[in-house]
C-alpha cells in the first residue's frame, strides 16, 4: 500500500506537466480579447419605442482582474444633461472545461448568465426571457467598437433597441 502511495505522488507531477494547466488555458482564452482593454467613449441611441429613440453618449471601460483570468466591462449611459441614465457591469471568464467563454452581466437590479461567442474581431451573446429574445453583438472595426442590441419577440420582426459606436480613448 505504501508503495502505491509514494508511485501515485511521484506520477501526480508528470500527470499535471502533460495537460494544459487550468489557469494557462484561462489567460491565453482572455488575452484572446485584450483588443478591448481600455476606456472607450461614443455615442449610443436607445429606442425605448416604437419613434422615441434617446441619444446617449456611452462609456466602457474594460480591465482585466485576476491576473488576467477575467475581464470586467462596466459601462455607463450619459444623457445631454449629464444625467447617468444607464448603468451596467458585466464580467467576462472562459470556462476551460466547457471550452467556451461565458459572460455575467448586470443592470437594474438584474443579471444574466451565458455564454459569450468570440470572434477575432469581436463577440456576440444573448438571452431569452418568456417569449423576447434579446443578441447583443460587437465587432471592431476600423478601431470603433460597433455593438447593436436587438430584440425579436413572438413572430415580430427584430428590433435593434441600442446602437452604440465608441471610440478608444486609452
Amino acid at each position: 500500500m505504501r508503495r502505491l502511495l509514494i508511485l501515485a505522488l511521484l506520477a501526480s507531477p508528470a500527470l499535471a506537466q502533460q495537460s494544459p494547466s487550468p489557469v494557462r488555458a484561462q489567460h491565453e482564452a482572455i488575452a484572446k480579447l485584450s483588443f478591448l482593454e481600455g476606456n472607450w467613449s461614443g455615442s449610443a441611441t436607445v429606442n425605448e419605442g416604437p419613434n422615441t429613440p434617446v441619444h446617449i453618449t456611452q462609456t466602457e471601460r474594460v480591465e482585466p482582474k485576476l491576473d488576467g483570468l477575467i475581464l470586467t466591462v462596466e459601462g455607463a449611459g450619459i444623457d445631454p444633461g449629464g444625467r447617468i441614465v444607464f448603468r451596467a457591469f458585466a464580467t467576462i471568464s472562459y470556462d476551460d472545461d466547457a471550452h467556451q467563454y461565458r459572460i455575467r452581466a448586470y443592470n437594474n437590479g438584474h443579471y444574466v448568465d451565458t455564454q459569450l461567442s468570440v470572434d477575432t474581431d469581436g463577440f456576440s451573446w444573448g438571452y431569452s426571457a418568456g417569449q423576447v429574445h434579446i443578441t447583443n453583438t460587437m465587432h471592431l472595426t476600423a478601431g470603433e467598437w460597433d455593438e447593436k442590441t436587438v430584440s425579436t419577440t413572438g413572430q415580430n420582426p427584430p428590433l435593434t433597441i441600442v446602437e452604440m459606436l465608441l471610440k478608444h480613448r486609452q
